[in-house]
């Protein structure tokens, strides 16, 4: 019969039988070697009773030489059982395995050409190359990204399933969709890092008289809620900061949502169809430097390099409002700490690599790390706490 496995080593107990043993009544019974013919088994209920089969004492062996015999065998057994006993919560746990040993799966709730899937594939692919282990990227669109969320949260926590999302799937969405999901994601993923922020621009027609945030909230004031405001869905963080915006400058606003999000976002605007929305750089350049709309400040702590001349939300008396929206990595809640220590350190040696700072910097993306994964959780808390808190006072439902 084989013994069981400990750190690879397979241990096998003797096929010999052990030496004979006198017990009452003068009989000598022994054990039969494994599958020898010596003994009979009776079978009751489904349960073997193996009938100790009798031999000759061996020629030349007392029974006192017997007895030590025996004994000392004993005592290996149990040397041997507390030995591997002691061996496999070690190897159960992979305690010492580097990661990743085969391929990893890499969950993105969007659709390929978006922020959030060209981060990932960046990521994927400096993994794949770093590791030698395939990092597949996992496209799950659908439901405002609550169909990759569940999915992820649902896969086997053994770090070989991991999730790309960002403040929208992994921060508002938990607030937005409480009724439809029937998880938390904050609780039910494990944060990795953070992995860039994507700069963002309030902007508006060409034909709005105003050339900054300031005159621009002076001048929606005066239209008696005639002013709508575009994003990319119901509950998105474009959606909630324009209505932050509305809030804090004290002028009412329409919502109109696009669901081709900005490539029907932008020539909505450019057209007049709405009067202002918030756009990420990467996105809206283009339109503004073609003057077919114009930015009228900016939600980074800085001036863009790319429009000096446009001023941040704080320097136009707005501080806090507007997003520099977010991408993290995540992976199911019960990740081994090991792994998920290996899995952060990995991505974060990457990230902070000056190619790939330079590669994410063509597309107008920031790195931003963290220190550590329970950094990442932390600042993810904080975020579903303030978009919450958004959702609640503004009474935004998502049917």
């Amino acid at each position: 019969m084989r013994g069981r496995v400990a750190e690879g080593i397979e241990t096998t107990p003797p096929r010999r039988c052990a030496p004979p043993l006198r017990v009452s009544g003068g009989e000598r019974i022994t054990s039969p070697p494994d599958g020898g013919g010596a003994g009979r088994d009776d079978v009751a209920d489904g349960v073997v009773n193996r009938r100790a089969g009798r031999r000759k004492r061996p020629p030349g062996v007392t029974d006192e030489e017997g007895g030590k015999a025996m004994a000392k065998f004993a005592a290996s057994i149990a040397v041997a059982t507390l030995a591997l006993g002691a061996a496999l919560p070690a190897a159960s746990q992979g305690k010492g395995e580097a990661w990743p040993t085969r391929p990893v799966r890499m969950i993105v709730p969007y659709a390929p050409g978006g922020a959030t899937d060209i981060t990932a594939r960046h990521v994927a692919n400096r993994l794949t190359e770093i590791t030698g282990q395939p990092v597949v990227v996992d496209n799950r669109a659908g439901a405002s990204g609550t169909i990759a969320i569940v999915l992820a949260a649902k896969s086997t926590a053994d770090g070989y399933t991991l999730l790309v999302g960002n403040v929208s799937t992994n921060a508002i969405n938990e607030t937005t969709f409480a009724h439809q999901l029937k998880i938390k994601p904050s609780q039910a993923l494990s944060g990795v890092t953070n992995l860039i922020e994507l700069p963002h621009m309030f902007v508006a027609p060409s034909t709005v008289p105003a050339k900054n945030m300031r005159e621009f909230v002076a001048w929606a004031k005066t239209q008696s809620g005639k002013v709508n405001f575009g994003s990319s869905g119901v509950g998105s963080y474009p959606h909630l900061d324009g209505v932050r915006l509305a809030r804090a400058g004290g002028f009412q606003a329409t919502h109109v949502p696009y669901k081709g999000g900005a490539a029907q976002m932008l020539p909505g605007i450019a057209a007049g169809e709405v009067q202002y929305m918030l756009i990420n750089l990467a996105s809206g350049l283009s339109f503004v430097q073609s003057g077919r709309i114009k930015a009228l400040a900016a939600t980074t702590e800085k001036r863009l390099p790319q429009l000096p001349d446009v001023p941040t939300m704080a320097e136009s008396g707005l501080p806090g409002i507007g997003t520099n929206a977010w991408n993290g990595m995540f992976a199911p809640a019960g990740v081994p700490k090991d792994v998920l220590k290996q899995i952060h350190a990995r991505v974060h040696s990457l990230m902070e690599a000056p190619q790939m700072r330079e590669t994410l910097s063509k597309s107008f993306m920031s790195v931003v790390v963290n220190d550590s994964p329970a950094a990442f959780d932390k600042f993810v808390r904080a975020e579903v706490e303030k978009w919450g808190k958004v959702v609640r006072e503004n009474n935004i439902k998502v049917e």
